[in-house]
């Protein structure tokens, strides 16, 4: 993405803080250079390359040769966890926990350096016990009719370990170590590290032009049609859950209200996402269930508007005059920033009010305004899809459930002494390992699979328990595997 440094320029605060953080990577790795790793040795330095191969490296890949790239690694599992304070960070395994970098809906992002690999990672941090408290509190039964039974907030988060853990592809972060030790209360998760952030923060004073909104839109339009090819509905996109890397190439992240499908498309029936992002199919009163992916495609359209617009096309600060504006009112292009018929067209057919006729991915990946008129076409499916699966029983297995009573028992007996150890365990056996991270919750401007405190909650994503003001009317439960 050529355009991506002219993208940060224009947004003065987001590059001021993304600056800040790459500015602490590269200071941490000076240091960490002059280091002997754990394991005694030191990996050889890179080889020199020569100028021919520079010159090389500078072409552009052929499609051929970007369906030729090395498969990522396995999603490393681990559940035995040590957990040490040290004067200037928390050691989690081979982890250096420092600074935090980003808040989410149940813990917060860390900056952490792999001691072993030699490599900074964003380490997401959630609270179990904090989840498990959230379990059937601010929730309204599931709609009549629905034979579904809603997620609770760690099994969500059990749900998108399953999804990241097979994903690959590079408009989508990805997942590399997962931290789970049953005797602790923090899950770890460890992801790349995007070092620019959220693509943009909305509202937003300074927009993208029109060459670096459809750099990153094809990005994003690429990432999407890989999650449908994976019969994955992704159901939260915005700017925010889009991640920049130091590449320049935007990455989709935060999936705890995906869906997995199967047949053609998703079926769905409930309500899950951003308030202001949701398709107007989702806010009618009487029963019925709409298309997954034109859920996507709904939300694709709002995002490209607020690349181009610096805010959404409908907003309000009460959620029922919301829901009406996004039912009733046409869609208006501000005459200020000048922006090109070809893109208020592409925008107009993804805020088609209607699913049946709004415009698909497959006809997005044509439209005149993405190919540039045809010079620019983007690669076909075949040639940037992979299939992967993400069985139910994978999924089932990676939430773990309260089997009996005499176990309901004991969690509330763990509650109670606020330790998610054995509260029957000796006392000296688990003084030797620290809880959890010290520090507050701190809010930055972006954070990996997070959002911005300081936006009206229309432009935050609904969570299980955690609702403020208007929010509470929402529903957003419902089932990873809703299908035709």
């Amino acid at each position: 993405m050529s355009a991506a440094d002219s993208g940060a320029a224009s947004h003065p605060e987001a590059d001021s803080d993304s600056s800040e953080l790459a500015d602490m990577v590269a200071a941490m790795s000076t240091t960490s250079s002059h280091m002997t790793p754990p394991n005694g040795y030191r990996s050889a330095p890179p080889r020199t390359t020569t100028p021919h191969r520079l010159a090389m490296s500078d072409r552009k890949l052929s499609l051929q040769e970007r369906g030729s790239r090395v498969a990522r690694q396995p999603t490393i599992e681990t559940k035995r966890v040590s957990i040490t304070d040290g004067e200037d960070c928390v050691q989690l395994n081979q982890y250096k926990l420092q600074s935090e970098i980003g808040k989410g809906s149940y813990g917060v992002v860390k900056l952490a350096y792999n001691e072993d690999a030699e490599q900074f990672y964003a380490m997401k941090v959630v609270s179990k016990k904090k989840m498990m408290k959230q379990c059937g509190f601010f929730r309204r039964p599931p709609p009549q009719g629905s034979c579904s039974k809603p997620l609770e907030p760690l099994q969500r988060v059990y749900q998108e370990i399953a999804i990241l853990k097979k994903l690959d592809h590079h408009n989508i972060v990805k997942l590399v170590e997962v931290l789970d030790d049953p005797s602790e209360d923090k899950l770890h998760m460890a992801f790349e590290l995007m070092t620019k952030g959220a693509v943009m923060e909305v509202p937003n004073e300074s927009p993208f032009g029109e060459d670096q909104a459809r750099s990153y839109f094809r990005d994003v339009l690429l990432g999407i049609e890989y999650l449908h090819y994976q019969k994955i509905i992704h159901r939260d996109i915005k700017p925010t859950n889009l991640l920049l890397g130091e590449d320049g190439r935007v990455k989709i992240a935060d999936f705890g209200v995906s869906n997995v499908f199967e047949g053609s498309d998703a079926r769905l029936f409930s309500t899950a996402g951003t308030p202001a992002f949701m398709a107007p199919e989702m806010m009618s009163e009487r029963e019925q269930s709409f298309s997954g992916k034109a859920l996507d495609v709904w939300a694709m359209g709002v995002t490209l508007y607020c690349f181009v617009y610096g805010k959404c096309p409908f907003y309000s600060e009460f959620i029922v005059e919301l829901h009406i504006k996004i039912l009733t009112q046409a869609v208006l292009f501000p005459e200020t920033p000048t922006v090109g018929e070809d893109l208020k067209e592409l925008i107009a057919l993804m805020l088609d009010k209607n699913p049946e006729t709004r415009i698909t991915i497959p006809q997005i990946k044509l439209h005149q305004w993405v190919t540039q008129h045809g010079s620019d076409p983007l690669p076909l499916e075949e040639e940037h899809c992979t299939v992967v699966e993400v069985t139910v029983e994978e999924v089932q297995n990676s939430i773990r459930l309260i089997p009996s009573l005499s176990a309901v028992i004991l969690v509330k007996s763990m509650l109670r002494k606020r330790s998610f150890g054995n509260p029957f365990e000796c006392p000296s056996q688990r003084a030797q390992r620290s809880m959890s991270a010290p520090g507050g919750l701190l809010t930055g401007p972006w954070g990996l699979l997070g959002s911005s405190l300081h936006v009206h909650p229309s432009l935050m994503a609904s969570n299980d328990g955690s609702r403020d003001g208007e929010l509470e009317d929402l529903y957003e439960d419902e089932a990873f595997t809703e299908s035709t």
